[in-house]
């Protein structure tokens, strides 16, 4: 994505009047907003687009594309798509575990030391690791509504509209693939976090 910030002047529209204008031909009621840096995102409880600061005023590939990217979960939403739907509830479950798991963690050696029970401890650790890999699993089966967001509903969208050359296509699509992998990265993170943990167990 940081490849394809360059050139930043390259296209009329900025990444929030590309979400505009698709979100206006799709007919979608939904909110744009500009976010977090590095957080883009569809909220689908207030039903909003958000996009990071860069995208949302560049006029970029990376923008633009990203930018259809959201509009794609949107357009998911509306259609009432259920793995969005699921994907939503399970992203709520994956962070409440991954807290979860890294409090047993860090509480695993004072529970053990004040119930003085071995079963305490080896419980709290089960229960540790067993939250932290349900959060990085959860994650990584949320990869197919992601893909389809990309390739199903935001890439026809930048075809079908002529938003973009022919030629800038492919670089497009290499986008959309990182986009569709952010939660498999979120995943990765989490197992990472957990073997980080384990590795200090063990010491």
């Amino acid at each position: 994505m940081a490849k394809y910030r360059e050139p930043a002047d390259l296209y009329p529209r900025d990444g929030a009047e590309l979400a505009r204008k698709l979100i206006d031909d799709l007919g979608l009621d939904v909110r744009l907003e500009e976010g977090q840096p590095n957080q883009d995102h569809y909220d689908p409880t207030s039903r909003t687009v958000r996009l990071s600061p860069d995208n949302y005023n560049g006029r970029s590939l990376t923008a633009v594309t990203v930018a259809a990217h959201e509009v794609g979960h949107a357009l998911q939403h509306a259609e009432g798509y259920r793995p969005l739907l699921l994907r939503t509830s399970l992203a709520r479950t994956a962070m409440v575990a991954e807290k979860l798991g890294a409090f047993a963690l860090m509480a695993m050696p004072v529970v053990a030391v004040l119930t003085r029970s071995p079963v305490s401890g080896a419980g709290m650790l089960m229960l540790g690791i067993g939250s932290i890999a349900i959060g990085a699993l959860v994650h990584l089966v949320t990869l197919p509504v992601e893909w389809n967001a990309s390739f199903d509903r935001a890439l026809p969208a930048l075809k079908d509209g002529d938003y973009l050359p022919e030629q800038h296509l492919p670089h497009a699509k290499k986008i959309l693939t990182a986009a569709a992998l952010t939660y498999v990265a979120a995943s990765l993170a989490s197992l990472l976090s957990l073997y980080r943990w384990i590795a200090i167990l063990r010491r």
